[in-house]
């Protein structure tokens, strides 16, 4: 079983060719349906970085697969351009949307991308430009050899005219500066979000994600989301977060579905997901969290629930900017304990020919474990 391209290099043998179809994952059904035979699968480079070893050898037992790993088409490019591996960010968007490589343009960083094809180019060049890019220098490969890989250079903002065969590799290297460069700390800009005022700000959101400490691998409830720009920048914390949003207004959730594709984090892997609804109803459903944040719909009966649904270990954040609400987590903090943060924010202010302190709302914050 390969591809066609593979196919066409081993066509004289005896043994059965099948061709791996398309979409992806009708293949590895497609490979199932030959149990108990031998087969062998072809796929470019190593199977294990980016590409088919890891969707086949969860659906099979350890004693049913064997690896036989050649060098990576990142390995190729990389010794083709005299790039350090370690300090290249290698992706594979051929089955992905480009937006997930929208937090990995840094300026004066070098990318290795793998593509879907040719026509992959011009979305590639126009997504680099639009995010300020254009001038990015790009190498293309195309039909990756062990040896003698000569790429077509050119700028990101010329990709569209250029052509190439599958499969299509391109190394990036980015421009010195961009305006839309998203920083590595949490606390992004409130304009990377879509929201109707309903978002957790910039500074607050900083604090909030501290709080809920991520670590790599680990699930996250966002309630009462909003933008959903807290669960996003979780997500952005490592490759491997995942997490789910809960929000009761349905015009809420679509936005929040927007702001994932902003970022590619409405497809990858099933990484994120939204839910529309009372939490109290949809907390069944939901994959167990390591960690939950509670920004909007905050209740009594929510935090009772919640303490006792959760494993032990679970770490819960929630705001509060009502006196209301400010009283359930400090009744919550006495009765569970954990922490409880005041704060007070203000900004500088025009008034007048002079400037004073506008003062925001202070937020309280509850951090508890579980």
């Amino acid at each position: 079983m390969a591809p066609p391209r593979h196919l066409e290099h081993v066509k004289n043998l005896s043994a059965e060719l099948v061709s791996w179809p398309v979409p992806y994952k009708d293949g590895l059904d497609l490979l199932l349906s030959f149990s108990g035979r031998r087969v062998v699968v072809l796929a470019s480079g190593d199977p294990f970085f980016f590409g088919a070893g890891g969707p086949v050898s969860v659906r099979l037992s350890p004693e049913e697969w064997q690896s036989i790993p050649a060098p990576s088409s990142f390995a190729l490019i990389a010794s083709a351009l005299g790039w350090r591996l370690e300090d290249t960010c290698c992706l594979g968007v051929h089955a992905l949307p480009l937006e997930t490589i929208r937090t990995s343009l840094q300026p004066d960083s070098r990318l290795i991308l793998l593509l879907k094809d040719s026509s992959s180019l011009a979305e590639l060049g126009t997504f680099l430009s639009d995010h300020g890019y254009q001038d990015s220098i790009c190498h293309i490969f195309s039909a990756l050899k062990l040896t003698e890989n000569t790429p077509l250079t050119c700028t990101a903002g010329t990709l569209k005219d250029q052509q190439a065969d599958a499969p299509v590799c391109v190394g990036i290297e980015l421009s010195p500066s961009s305006p839309s460069a998203i920083s590595l700390n949490s606390g992004r800009p409130d304009s990377l979000f879509a929201h109707d005022g309903q978002i957790t700000k910039q500074p607050i959101r900083a604090l909030s994600l501290s709080a809920l400490a991520p670590l790599a691998g680990q699930h996250l409830w966002d309630i009462g989301s909003g933008s959903g720009s807290i669960a996003l920048e979780w997500m952005m914390a490592s490759p491997r977060q995942t997490a789910q949003a809960v929000e009761i207004r349905q015009d809420r959730a679509e936005q929040i579905r927007k702001n994932a594709r902003a970022f590619g984090f409405d497809k990858p892997q099933g990484r994120f997901s939204v839910h529309c609804g009372d939490v109290l109803e949809l907390m069944d459903s939901l994959d167990r969290p390591d960690a939950v944040f509670i920004g909007g719909g905050l209740s009594q009966p929510l935090l009772d629930r919640l303490w006792e649904h959760l494993a032990p270990g679970c770490r819960i954040v929630a705001n509060a900017v009502t006196v209301e609400s400010e009283a359930l987590l400090i009744s919550a903090q006495k009765r569970w304990g954990g922490a409880i943060l005041r704060i007070e924010l203000s900004q500088l202010k025009q008034l007048g020919s002079k400037q004073g302190w506008d003062a925001h709302y202070p937020i309280v914050q509850w951090t508890a474990v579980r």
